[in-house]
């Protein structure tokens, strides 16, 4: 979940959860005590919340909406998921929304981007960091014995990514299984810094937007515009690019039939051969 979706998901969840608590119609069966529904009413609750806050991450990805937003969102989802007539018909507004997003999304990624300024410059700090005329932040942690693998080789590595604000994102360490994948198949930041390490080494890689997901970003877990901290061990080249078979040389003509030399019968086994007069 990111920073800038927090208040929306939050907002949509107790639309989902009020709609719960709605008046239902009168029924002739007997309710049931408060004691053996408590623990269905809370489940109930917590799963409209888990579906208020699935509704934003699909439709709301890295969308900046201010607390003074919310109201609005929150009546025209209670009026499109009770059935009343909507106060604006939202095809006929779907330029308007989409604009509404664009720039809402811009203007996270712009924020984002903006904070990330000093947070490159800090990782750039450290002890042992460089900076690559990319913008990459690359710290070897530990140097690794082994061969350095190529942008087109398959590499097996452990990492774990963060945000800037030390929230990890994705994590092959707490799946407990390292990933496999081609260099030239990943972002940038990973193609570039990879390269760097040897085989058995650990390093951490300060990867600006620009080279990890961009103003799109990854709706639900990277916000638009984020720079990004991977902790990296390379723990072998899994499939090495081959090598080129170097070219054959040309063929010369055979010369004609008429000049061609005759072959000198193949020495003994075991003896010289024979000399000229």
């Amino acid at each position: 979940m990111t920073r800038f979706a927090r208040p929306t998901f939050a907002a949509l969840a107790l639309v989902a959860a009020s709609l719960a608590g709605c008046p239902q119609p009168e029924s002739d069966a007997k309710a049931p005590e408060a004691g053996a529904t408590a623990g269905a009413v809370d489940e109930t609750q917590q799963t409209l919340y888990a579906l208020g806050a699935s509704i934003a991450q699909r439709s709301l990805p890295g969308v900046k909406l201010q607390d003074s937003d919310l109201e609005a969102v929150q009546r025209g989802f209670a009026d499109a998921a009770l059935g009343r007539t909507l106060e604006i018909n939202p095809r006929e507004a779907a330029p308007a929304v989409q604009k509404l997003l664009t720039d809402r999304r811009a203007a996270a990624a712009a924020a984002e981007k903006e904070a990330a300024v000093s947070f490159l410059a800090e990782a750039a700090k450290a002890a042992g960091a460089e900076t690559t005329k990319t913008g990459l932040v690359y710290q070897a942690v530990a140097e690794g014995t082994g061969p350095q693998p190529k942008d087109t080789d398959r590499v097996k590595v452990h990492y774990t990514g963060k945000l800037r604000d030390g929230t990890t994102f994705d994590s092959s360490v707490e799946r407990g299984q390292p990933a496999v994948f081609a260099l030239n198949r990943v972002v940038p930041c990973w193609t570039e810094g990879v390269q760097k390490m040897k085989v058995g080494g650990k390093a951490k890689l300060t990867c600006p937007s620009d080279l990890a997901y961009g103003d799109r970003g990854v709706p639900g877990r990277i916000p638009p515009g984020a720079p990004l901290v991977f902790d990296v061990e390379l723990i072998e080249i899994v499939q090495a690019s081959p090598t080129p078979a170097p070219a054959a040389p040309p063929k010369k003509a055979a010369p004609a039939a008429k000049d061609a030399p005759k072959a000198a019968p193949p020495a003994a086994k075991g003896e010289a051969p024979a000399k000229k007069d």
